[in-house]
């Protein structure tokens, strides 16, 4: 992994590890858990399914009820007569009450009141004949007696001191102490309950609470629990309770595996077909259907007098409650800041006949933790490899997938994936490692390019930002190769022309040359007067430096052609230059002295190659190398042997040659010149000096009288 990876790397655990922390609920951030509601809001808008079959109707005390019948509370023998109607008359199938009849009933305990104060004008007979006909919560309860009917409470999340516990009167648990204490189940705890009068309750065999301790922190009814454990027992919801009744079968859990009965194992509720997913509290997901009123209303008014429409009513589940805003039970939910408390009931009671209710895993803090280094990982590897623009664009593909994916696992699969604070992170993430490229790396390139954008081509500048760490200023040794050329007969031509026209002159000489060494990937080291200094191998590693020198020398021979034209319309003279190549180890660094340090190549063979350009135009080439950049050279290059030398500083002699090329780039006839020459040097070297003779000689007629060749012609007769 390169330091810039590892940087990047460390930029994207650093936002992990603050996500990591509400993720893990060490921290939790009300920005994140806003987003991620946000976006669960934004799924459920997106997919309202309407009523769908209406196995479920809300009889409502709204406005018109109240109008008509009365202020609320009611007195019980309305209710009772109500709730004659409702199975006597419309033949409902369960009825559940959104309601907790707390106190006794006001208007019969009044009427008996004035009553006994009028004792004197009734008998005591006449008022004990009254009284059973007066008890109105006795009415009631008769009336309640038998039926399938469902008794609201509520919970009480804490007790504020000097309040009583328990109020009222609720029905048996669900499940008893000892088989509750089998679940290592993670239930809510209550405090207390807000029951309904004994006898009311006493005349049901069944109850469900209404509170919702899950309301999330912006106030928006999302889940609501099915089960509560007051005291060791499990307590049904309200919901739960009625479909457990509608059913006629107890509920029970589902784990997976099923012997782990434990909250992260836990997986649904189960009423026979029916099943309910729920987290790790017990808590169902409401599978909202739209807006207000998407459930079938009845008005309680029409109903006392008998003007209901039946078929919303007839063997349907309802559930009684309010819309009436004084009465309170006004909620915020996802699909509306105005939503009856009694509609969520029964939204999650048809949610869970269709199989709608959505799944949230209680691995769901797991799933949202691989996303997030997903992404981490992800991000780090793109900003360190792609440009800030693919950056830009992949950063955007994520979003725009993990957006997708949870739409479709949400739709498809009724599943409840991390959307909100994945996205959200690749966002943050994003801006993290683009505020870092901006003021860190920026910062960096800035300086890699005042330290080296003289000395190297742009593009090398570009590597070396983006990889800094490969780049050092210290000194080091290294496989290099290094380049010397310099003008032929510089000084009678400097002599010719006056200072102005020199120098421009050079600078366009040095300007084409330096394009030449830059295109090839090569460093300049220094001008001197007339002469060009380069390598190759520094700052940034190149294998290939002993190829790109070649390259570059013929090249930089091609380029002082081109300026032949341009040079002779100024009336300057033509230039030639010599360039000699070699390559092995030296040393690089930024080097001088305090006063002044310059980026260079030191030692021998770099001293070697400065020796070989001087032997270009005793030996009358444009370019040499040494025998160590001909090793290195690839095997598909030609050259022409020139001659062993031994130059000054060194005790071995040193092969130096002529590069003509990559051998299938070569003129025909040149190829056939260079296997006459090796030929010739055969002879040369085995002293057979008559028919090496015959060899140089012919070469001196069919390919052009070289210097080279007249060289050896003369050897060969000294040495005969």
């Amino acid at each position: 992994m390169s330091g810039r990876t590892g940087v990047r790397l460390a930029v994207s655990l650093l936002v992990l590890g603050l996500f990591m922390l509400h993720v893990s609920g060490l921290v939790p951030m009300r920005l994140l858990t806003l987003v991620e509601a946000a976006t669960y809001d934004a799924r459920t808008r997106l997919t309202l399914d309407g009523p769908g079959q209406a196995q479920v109707t809300v009889l409502d005390i709204d406005e018109r009820s109240i109008a008509a019948e009365g202020q609320w509370p009611w007195p019980r023998d309305k209710l009772a007569a109500l709730v004659d109607l409702l199975f006597d008359h419309y033949g409902v199938a369960v009825l559940g009450f959104d309601i907790a009849f707390a106190e006794p009933d006001r208007a019969s305990a009044d009427l008996l009141d004035k009553l006994r104060k009028q004792g004197d004008a009734l008998d005591q007979q006449t008022l004990a004949r009254l009284r059973p006909k007066l008890d109105y919560d006795r009415q009631f309860a008769q009336a309640l007696k038998g039926r399938p009917i469902v008794m609201g409470y509520f919970f009480k999340p804490s007790v504020i001191p000097g309040e009583p516990a328990t109020t009222g009167t609720i029905c048996a648990p669900d499940i008893e102490k000892k088989a509750a204490a089998l679940l290592a189940v993670d239930f809510i705890q209550p405090a207390g309950f807000g029951g309904n009068v004994q006898a009311l309750q006493q005349a049901v065999a069944h109850c469900g609470f209404f509170d919702n301790p899950r309301v999330d922190a912006d106030g928006i009814y999302r889940r609501i629990p099915l089960m509560q454990s007051y005291q060791g027992e499990i307590y049904p919801s309200l919901a739960l309770a009625v479909l457990s009744l509608a059913l006629g079968t107890s509920f029970e859990f589902e784990f997976d595996p099923p012997q782990m009965r434990t909250s992260l194992n836990l997986e649904a509720v189960r009423l026979g077909d029916v099943r309910i997913p729920v987290d790790e509290d017990v808590s169902a997901y409401v599978p909202y259907r739209g807006p207000y009123r998407t459930m079938p209303y009845v008005s309680v008014t029409d109903v006392l007098s008998k003007q209901a429409d039946s078929s919303r009513l007839q063997d349907k589940i309802v559930l009684m409650g309010t819309s009436a805003a004084g009465l309170l039970d006004i909620r915020a939910t996802p699909v509306g800041g105005v939503f009856p408390g009694v509609e969520i009931h029964a939204s999650l009671i048809a949610g869970a006949l269709d199989g709608s209710v959505r799944q949230k895993a209680p691995y769901y803090a797991g799933l949202e933790t691989v996303m997030l280094l997903f992404v981490s990982l992800l991000m780090a590897w793109q900003f360190s490899r792609l440009s800030p623009l693919l950056g830009a664009s992949l950063t955007g593909a994520l979003v725009l997938g993990i957006g997708m994916l949870a739409f479709v696992m949400w739709s498809a699969a009724d599943f409840v994936m991390p959307m909100g604070v994945p996205m959200l992170f690749t966002l943050t993430l994003f801006t993290a490692h683009l505020l870092y490229g901006y003021f860190i790396e920026s910062r960096g390139k800035r300086e890699i390019s005042r330290l080296f954008g003289q000395y190297v081509p742009p593009q090398l500048v570009e590597e070396m930002a983006a990889h800094p760490e490969s780049v050092s200023m210290e000194g080091e040794a290294r496989e290099m190769t290094v380049l010397f050329s310099d003008v032929r007969s510089f000084t009678t031509i400097s002599e010719s022309l006056d200072a102005r026209d020199l120098s421009t002159m050079m600078n366009r000489f040095l300007t084409k040359q330096t394009a030449v060494v830059q295109a090839h990937r090569g460093t300049i080291d220094k001008y001197m007067g007339d002469a060009v200094m380069a390598f190759w191998g520094a700052p940034l590693p190149d294998e290939h430096h002993a190829l790109r020198a070649l390259e570059a020398g013929i090249a930089m021979c091609q380029a002082v052609r081109e300026l032949d034209a341009e040079f002779e319309k100024r009336g300057w003279p033509a230039l030639n230059i010599g360039v000699g190549i070699n390559s092995g180890r030296m040393s690089v660094g930024n080097m001088g002295s305090e006063f002044r340090m310059a980026y260079t190549v030191m030692g021998d063979a770099v001293n070697l190659g400065s020796r070989v350009e001087g032997l270009t135009k005793e030996y009358g080439c444009a370019v040499l190398c040494t025998e160590f950049t001909r090793a290195l050279a690839p095997g598909d290059w030609a050259f022409r042997e020139v001659d062993l030398v031994r130059v000054k500083g060194r005790s071995e002699p040193v092969g130096i040659y002529e590069p003509m090329g990559p051998k299938d780039g070569l003129d025909p006839a040149l190829r056939q010149a260079l296997a006459r020459h090796r030929g010739a040097m055969k002879r040369y070297r085995a002293q057979q000096w008559d028919d090496a003779q015959r060899e140089f000689e012919t070469l001196c007629r069919e390919d052009a009288p070289r210097k080279v060749y007249a060289l050896f012609l003369r050897r060969i007769e000294y040495l005969r």
